[in-house]
C-alpha cells in the first residue's frame, strides 16, 4: 500500500531519469550484448511495475502483468536474450499489452450482470402439492407461452373458447389449434395415451 502512496511522487523522479538518459546503463547491454534475462529482471522490474500501476491503478495487477511479461519472455527466449532486437521495448510492449488485456476483462467483469433468480415457490405451496400436480406443472412449464395461456384459460379459469379468443385477441380457431397442440405436447410429456 505504500507503494502506491509513494507513487506519484516516484513518477516524476522515474520520468526525468527516462529523458535524461541516466537509465542508459540499465537499457543497453553495453559492448558484451544484451544483458541476461536475471539483469535485466533486477534492472527493469520497478519501472516497468510502475508503468503497469499506472495503466492498471492496482499493484497486485501490475505485478501480475509484469511477472507474466517476464515470464513469456523466457518461455520464447530462454535465459540469454541475444536473438531479441531490443529486449526493453519488448517489455515494454508486453506490459503494455497485457495492461490494455486486464483493463478489457476488468471492464467486461463490471458490464455482466447475472441472471435474475428464478422465482422459487413458498415452501407451504410445495408441501401441499403432490407428485402429481409437480408433474403437471413441470409439463406446463414446457409449454409456449401462448399454449400455456389458452390450457389455463380454458381448464384452470374454465373459458369458452370464445372467451379465450376475445382475451388473447386472437380467432376462435387458433385457440382450438393452440389447446389441441397443447393437450398433446402435455400428453407425450406426462405419458398418458389418448
Amino acid at each position: 500500500m505504500t507503494f502506491v502512496v509513494a507513487l506519484p511522487a516516484l513518477v516524476p523522479r522515474w520520468l526525468r531519469s527516462m529523458l535524461s538518459g541516466r537509465s542508459a546503463a540499465v537499457r543497453g547491454g553495453g559492448a558484451d550484448g544484451p544483458p541476461a534475462i536475471n539483469e535485466l529482471y533486477h534492472a527493469r522490474r520497478l519501472s516497468l511495475v510502475r508503468l503497469a500501476v499506472l495503466m492498471v491503478d492496482d499493484l497486485p495487477t501490475a505485478e501480475d502483468i509484469v511477472q507474466d511479461v517476464f515470464a513469456a519472455l523466457y518461455r520464447r527466449h530462454g535465459a540469454d536474450l541475444r536473438t531479441v532486437a531490443d529486449p526493453h521495448a519488448y517489455l515494454t510492449t508486453g506490459v503494455m499489452n497485457a495492461a490494455r488485456s486486464a483493463l478489457r476483462r476488468r471492464r467486461t467483469a463490471r458490464a455482466y450482470i447475472p441472471p435474475r433468480p428464478g422465482l422459487a415457490p413458498a415452501a407451504e405451496d410445495e408441501v401441499m402439492l403432490g407428485q402429481g400436480d409437480r408433474e403437471v406443472l413441470a409439463a406446463l412449464a414446457q409449454l409456449t407461452v401462448r399454449q400455456r395461456q389458452v390450457v389455463v384459460l380454458r381448464y384452470w379459469s374454465e373459458l369458452s373458447e370464445q372467451e379465450i379468443a376475445e382475451v388473447l385477441r386472437v380467432s376462435r380457431g387458433t385457440v382450438k389449434s393452440t389447446a389441441s397442440r397443447a393437450l398433446g405436447i402435455l400428453r407425450g410429456l406426462l405419458g398418458e395415451k389418448r
